[in-house]
């Protein structure tokens, strides 16, 4: 690998088109092998902004914006962060010569939960919980009906967690319908599934590039509204639910193709594992890898990027708290007690310009055995204040 320097005519150079927390370690960690960052996303100051060489603030989904910012760039490597972004600009893209990670295709089936259901279950043959796609309230409550109570119910299109709710009875529908609305993306298309009395879920990060596939231990979390809480690495779960888990991934990856790492996500009951999503991109429940491996997620989301070996040595267990601001704020300040920070614990804090109810402001990271991690990371998340 050949390596340039920043802000010379010849500098590899990465677009972040989506600068959020998840971004801003993606670019931290490609500045530390010289290359140039442009942070793109839809306000001023994102995370990414703040690390980045150059920062832009644009109409994510507006074709002409991406595209307009993408020709006064040039970057070596676009990588779409977030799902609510023009796919026809990635294509056209594309098109134009410009590498989109890990492809403009990938990304087009992954950011839309129609599209990567129906490739995992239809095309590749994956077992999944079973499923629906409907565009009105009435076509809610007849699939609700068909699925069966209760029934998760999302927008095709979303994030974090955003717009996402479980049915218990006809009952909640309205709301249901109501709570889908709040999506980040496209909330005009839903999917109703079956509600998989699951004994635990994970995300499995799966890295691909030229040099092979490679699989980080797998991740336990705990969600809340669709968003996760708690995460920790490894998840226990038996040798050969981890087996199937791991061929499904290589399986859904080898199809998407391109370079990357995914956020492979699964549901597992005994033996049997299901897919669920699958994220082209660093994951959020991922963060607890800035922790517990000698090459976090982010980084080797890098080194696959650059067809570099995705090799890592996993330093022990570990677990991750994601604290939420409670307060409305346009200067939120965190309170974090010093007791936060010792020698197998630390708080990443995200620098995001305003804080709302629920929005994800930092996370606690502790390195320990796997109960006595989870139970200190979710002790400093409840000791940190927003004011």
């Amino acid at each position: 690998m050949t390596f340039t320097t920043t802000l010379q005519q010849n500098a590899i150079k990465i677009m972040l088109l989506g600068s959020g927390e998840l971004g801003k370690e993606v670019a931290i960690e490609a500045q530390r092998l010289g290359i140039e960052v442009i942070a793109v996303d839809k306000y001023e100051n994102a995370p990414a902004h703040l690390v980045a060489n150059r920062a832009y603030a644009i109409d994510m989904q507006d074709e002409a914006a991406v595209l307009e910012v993408i020709e006064k760039e040039k970057p070596t490597y676009i990588l779409p962060e977030v799902e609510a972004i023009s796919i026809s600009a990635l294509f056209e893209a594309e098109k134009r010569g410009f590498h989109v990670i890990p492809n403009a295709e990938a990304v087009n089936k992954t950011m839309n939960r129609k599209n990567i259901r129906v490739f995992a279950s239809e095309e590749l043959g994956l077992t999944t919980s079973g499923y629906e796609f409907v565009t009105t309230l009435e076509g809610l409550e007849s699939a609700a009906g068909r699925i069966g109570f209760p029934c998760v119910i999302k927008p095709v299109m979303s994030s974090s967690g955003h717009g996402q709710s479980i049915a218990k009875s006809a009952e909640d529908i309205g709301k249901s319908w109501e709570i889908a609305k709040e999506a980040r993306g496209d909330a005009s298309e839903l999917i109703v599934e079956e509600f998989v009395k699951f004994d635990y879920e994970i995300t499995l990060l799966t890295v691909r590039n030229e040099t092979g596939t490679t699989f980080c231990e797998p991740i336990g979390h705990i969600q809340k509204d669709g968003d996760f809480v708690l995460s920790w690495q490894p998840m226990q779960m038996s040798d050969s639910a981890l087996k199937k888990a791991q061929e499904i991934a290589k399986a859904v990856t080898d199809g998407l193709g391109g370079r990357g790492i995914f956020g492979v996500e699964f549901f597992v009951k005994g033996e049997e594992v299901y897919f669920s999503e699958l994220s082209p991109r660093p994951h959020d429940t991922g963060m607890v890898t800035l922790i517990t491996q000698s090459q976090s997620q982010f980084a080797l989301h890098i080194r696959a990027v650059l067809g570099l070996p995705l090799d890592y040595t996993t330093y022990g267990s570990g677990a991750c708290g994601a604290y939420k601001a409670k307060n409305e704020n346009h200067n939120p300040i965190l309170e974090v007690p010093d007791s936060a920070f010792t020698a197998n614990s630390f708080v990443r804090v995200f620098g995001k310009p305003e804080s709302h109810i629920g929005r994800r402001m930092a996370v606690s990271l502790v390195l320990d055995e796997v109960e006595s991690a989870k139970k200190q990371a979710t002790q400093i998340v409840e000791n940190i204040i927003d004011n």
